[in-house]
């Protein structure tokens, strides 16, 4: 079995976790890799082990591994979701709310063991499905996100929106002039979205969100089945933008048109199950 470990980056609670779990799974004969920035982090480790920097690999190798564990908050494993491809995610929860990370630090080296014991067991570990939503274009498409994707006109605020046209599975639902629309998943939607007004969803519910950002007439957001097809098109405006999870970004040139459904693969959640409504009670 090979596990993969991804830290976040500067967090020195992170990087002892990091140690203790490397050397927990090295002694129960599993093969880990680490990701090369976590590993930099020598200060952390004890003086018997490797040399940190010799156990560093790229984030993308994360994708060959039968486990991922990421340690931090949920910027943290969105980044590890992205390199992780369909390998499943324990998340280990240092932030302040963590609706991705259901495991305590202080249960972290425990509750790995634990899934690779049954991995080793059962050839397998138990997951949970969480969908993600995919954006293309006329010759483009961005990395699936697992939180939101945003269109929007070229910058936030007064003058700078863009006349919009949103459809669902090729009805129109509503048109008008906003800063943009922001495409939730259940994931998502206790993240940008409800910042932006938007519902809180269960993430047991199989939905995408539509949420308008500060339109001149006021757009009710929108809950659709996960498998509906969502049509953006930007008009008047010069140029604009799409944002996947806040990180991958695709320049548009207006008039422009941005479909949006739910990725062929989703993330797969792997260990305890998150307490929903305990995270919740933990926004403030």
């Amino acid at each position: 079995m090979r596990v993969g470990i991804v830290g976040q980056r500067g967090n020195r609670r992170a990087a002892a976790i990091v140690a203790d779990l490397y050397e927990r799974l090295d002694g129960m004969g599993v093969d880990v890799d680490v990701d090369e920035e976590s590993a930099a982090d020598a200060a952390a480790w004890p003086n018997d082990h490797p040399d940190p920097a010799d156990l560093g690999v790229p984030a993308d190798r994360m994708a060959d591994c039968d486990l991922v564990v990421s340690i931090g908050g949920d910027g943290t494993f969105l980044f590890a979701a992205r390199a992780a491809g369909s390998t499943p995610i324990m998340g280990v929860n240092l932030g302040e709310v963590g609706f991705l990370n259901a495991v305590s630090p202080e249960n972290a080296v425990g509750a790995v063991a634990a899934e690779v014991e049954e991995y080793q067991e059962r050839g397998a570990v138990e997951t949970r499905d969480m969908p993600r939503v995919e954006a293309s274009g006329d010759g483009w498409s961005l990395p699936p996100a697992l939180n939101e994707v945003v269109v929007q006109g070229p910058r936030r605020g007064h003058g700078g929106g863009a006349a919009l046209e949103v459809r669902v599975d090729g009805s129109l639902y509503t048109s008008g002039r906003a800063d943009g629309v922001l495409v939730a998943t259940p994931t998502g939607s206790t993240a940008y979205n409800l910042s932006e007004g938007g519902p809180l969803v269960h993430p047991s519910v199989s939905s995408l969100v539509l949420t308008e950002m500060c339109g001149e007439e006021s757009m009710p957001p929108l809950t659709v089945d996960v498998d509906s097809t969502v049509t953006v098109r930007l008009t008047d405006a010069d140029g604009g933008f799409v944002v996947s999870d806040g990180r991958a970004r695709q320049e548009l040139s207006v008039p422009a048109q941005v479909t949006l459904e739910r990725a062929d693969r989703p993330v797969r959640i792997a260990g305890p199950p998150l307490d929903f409504f305990a995270a919740l009670g933990k926004i403030e």
